[in-house]
């Protein structure tokens, strides 16, 4: 049974997690580096580093174009949301060999596999899952990934492309950091369902903050992205002082995370609140638009 760890006087790190990290091999021990990364050293980096890849992903008008044509993401912005959270927090907790993991996979191919999606859209966005938490955690994070770290979550996302199946998976990092950038080469530039989608994400995180802080969302986005994402999206690049203060807060953030945590320890799925679903975490195969869950419900009847 793999150790659980505690907080020192409910509110300091537990050194023993990094202790363990250190001991682990990228390759075989990936699933439990990914774990430990997720439920104690970064839960909110790797959330809203996650939240930014999904975020980059709409810059190409082949992804943004088929959220639009379903409607789902105009329509239950923040279901939708929740719902990607939900089966990506699973597999990422859990492991993708869990039971739950495999589910979580499972389901989220039955959904995938409603719409027409190519190969290289799907390895894209399985880069953006690699590279925006070791890009973000490297440069606001309480400390940096160590090398060993970067390729367990490189490892990791490369299995769950194989649970996908997906097929001219990269052999290392370098390669995917290879096609993703020429993939974007290829296919980003500006387009309506771009911005579409992109004013739908901003709206969701709008809905997270009293009404004074609106103003301030959609300009934060277009701080934390690079120059190719705001053309994209036909967003302005903020002024220069409206980017060193976001960019100066995550800074300020992470000195007294290196000593002290005010995430729940570890972080998981039972004790994370999902804003739509009011009651609790859902069940992993209730998640999803509902004429495919209704469906899926239907046939298993």
């Amino acid at each position: 049974m793999p150790t659980t760890y505690h907080k020192k006087f409910g509110l300091f790190r537990n050194s023993a997690v990094q202790r363990e990290l250190q001991t682990l091999d990228p390759f075989a021990d990936h699933q439990r580096i990914v774990h430990l990364l997720t439920a104690y050293e970064f839960p909110f980096d790797i959330t809203r580093a996650l939240e930014l890849a999904l975020f980059h992903t709409y810059a190409s008008p082949r992804v943004s174009g088929l959220l639009i044509r379903t409607g789902e993401f105009e329509r239950h912005g923040q279901k939708r949301y929740d719902d990607t959270s939900r089966l990506i927090a699973e597999f990422m907790e859990s492991g993708y060999d869990s039971e739950k993991g495999q589910r979580a996979i499972s389901h989220m191919n039955h959904i995938h596999g409603h719409y027409r999606i190519d190969n290289d859209d799907f390895l894209f966005v399985l880069g953006t899952f690699v590279f925006y938490p070791i890009d973000w955690i490297n440069r606001y994070g309480w400390r940096k990934l160590t090398p060993s770290e970067e390729l367990a979550l490189f490892y990791f996302f490369r299995e769950v492309g194989r649970r996908m199946n997906l097929h001219s998976l990269p052999d290392n990092p370098a390669e995917l950091r290879t096609f993703t950038d020429a993939y974007e080469d290829r296919h980003f530039r500006y387009t309506e369902s771009n911005k579409r989608v992109a004013d739908a994400t901003v709206k969701i995180v709008q809905s997270w903050f009293p009404g004074f802080l609106h103003p301030m969302v959609q300009p934060t986005f277009a701080a934390l992205i690079s120059d190719k994402l705001r053309m994209a999206f036909g967003y302005r690049r903020p002024a220069g002082w409206f980017i060193a203060l976001t960019e100066g807060a995550l800074w300020l953030r992470k000195w007294p995370l290196r000593w002290v945590t005010f995430k729940p320890y570890p972080s998981l799925i039972s004790n994370t609140s999902f804003r739509y679903y009011t009651d609790g975490p859902p069940d992993i195969e209730a998640v999803g638009p509902a004429h495919i869950v209704n469906q899926r419900n239907t046939n298993d009847k």
